[in-house]
């Protein structure tokens, strides 16, 4: 081994993207500072810089609805500013003295500060935002929006996810959201905005009543800026659910746009159903917030983690992520709805069911923890 790689080897496995001079530097502070690690010093200097994960500092929590709102926050070392917009990120908030992990969409477009206050912008352009809608089951979400501090420190996954906007952008696209959907588009909207590449762009969007519409000022601010952007506003309780039907009437060149859709479970399995059968899946890009559950007998059972010596009871509802992060565990995880597989561990023994399929999993297998339950007691490789 080379004096480079003997330098940057402590650094090899940090949780920010490979940078060859970042990691070199890292390496060497790890070595130097042998046996205490990196962080115990560069904490004191600034509680950011960290060796071993990223990072954030939370510096502005601005209301969007009456139970939603804007979270900006600054990275510290290794984040990627070069996301795609509509991806997300996995944040970590410390309540209750345990680390408690959720995935929300990126609202801010990369390498800018779009959609952060003019007071903010001037003074910081490594900004990132995020946009929580409390939900009445949603701990965290229910935590953040009701007020957490300015200043706050998280911990941070890097940015990911497929459900995101190419660049260039298309030159038609339809937006289909509802709820909390808006978040991914909102950055979508703003990094074609400020790039100047705002196409011919569709959006309808679906909420209870205006008061509950996110981004609605901001949404009609790109309409009177842009001419060439269509906002359609279904506010549910007054007009009823958006019916898709009416696409042909208010829209009729659906079938040619390239389609993002992003809400609630029953919408997008319309959404689905309505394009395979007009053959044009291959132009519908979907974004799940929740899992679809399939009906399963899942009893829970105890769940113990092997290598962390740990075990926790749960019931047949509890994912094996959440009992992990519940026990301490440190779980790896990105999307938490089943489609990144980050989270995928061996299961050592006892079997789990997955909780979309049904399908029962047994020793030897490699199973999600986001989306799969005990099925009975068990034990996984953590």
């Amino acid at each position: 081994m080379g004096l480079k790689d003997w330098l940057e080897a402590p650094a090899a496995d940090v949780a920010a993207p490979r940078m060859p001079r970042l990691n070199l530097l890292r390496g060497a502070v790890a070595r130097i500072t042998t046996p205490l690690l990196p962080d115990d010093y560069l904490h004191l200097a600034n509680p950011l810089w960290s060796a071993r994960e990223l990072r954030g500092q939370i510096v502005e929590v601005r209301k969007e609805t009456t139970d939603s709102a804007t979270i900006v926050i600054k990275p510290g070392w290794g984040f990627d500013f070069n996301y795609k917009p509509g991806q997300y990120i996995g944040i970590g908030l410390l309540v209750g003295g345990r680390w408690h992990w959720r995935s929300y969409s990126l609202t801010s477009p990369p390498t800018s500060t779009e959609g952060t206050s003019r007071a903010l912008r001037g003074r910081d352009r490594k900004l990132i935002s995020i946009a929580v809608k409390a939900m009445p089951e949603g701990f965290l979400s229910s935590h953040i929006v009701g007020g957490v501090p300015s200043g706050t420190i998280v911990r941070l996954a890097a940015p990911k996810g497929d459900f995101a906007l190419p660049d260039p952008p298309p030159r038609k696209i339809l937006f289909l959201t509802a709820g909390s959907g808006i978040t991914p588009v909102i950055a979508m909207l703003r990094t074609m905005t400020s790039r100047g590449q705002l196409p011919d762009v569709v959006h309808v969007h679906s909420a209870p009543t205006e008061e509950d519409v996110m981004f609605g000022a901001e949404l009609e601010q790109i309409g009177s800026e842009h001419e060439n952007f269509v906002s359609h506003v279904q506010l549910t309780r007054k007009q009823g659910k958006f019916s898709l039907t009416s696409l042909d009437e208010l829209f009729p060149d659906w079938r040619e746009r390239e389609t993002w859709a992003c809400g609630p479970l029953a919408m997008l399995d319309e959404i689905e159903r309505v394009w395979r059968d007009a053959g044009i899946s291959a132009r519908l890009h979907q974004e799940r917030f929740e899992i679809a559950r399939a009906d399963t007998d899942a009893q829970g059972g105890t769940v113990r983690f092997a290598r962390s010596d740990r075990a926790v009871d749960v019931d047949g509802a509890t994912t094996l992520l959440q009992a992990g992060e519940s026990a301490g565990v440190q779980m790896p995880f990105g999307c938490r709805m089943g489609i990144c597989q980050t989270c995928v561990v061996p299961l050592t023994k006892g079997h789990v069911r997955d909780l979309r399929s049904g399908e029962e999993r047994r020793e030897g297998d490699r199973i999600q923890t986001c989306i799969s339950v005990a099925a009975g007691d068990c034990t996984l490789d953590l």
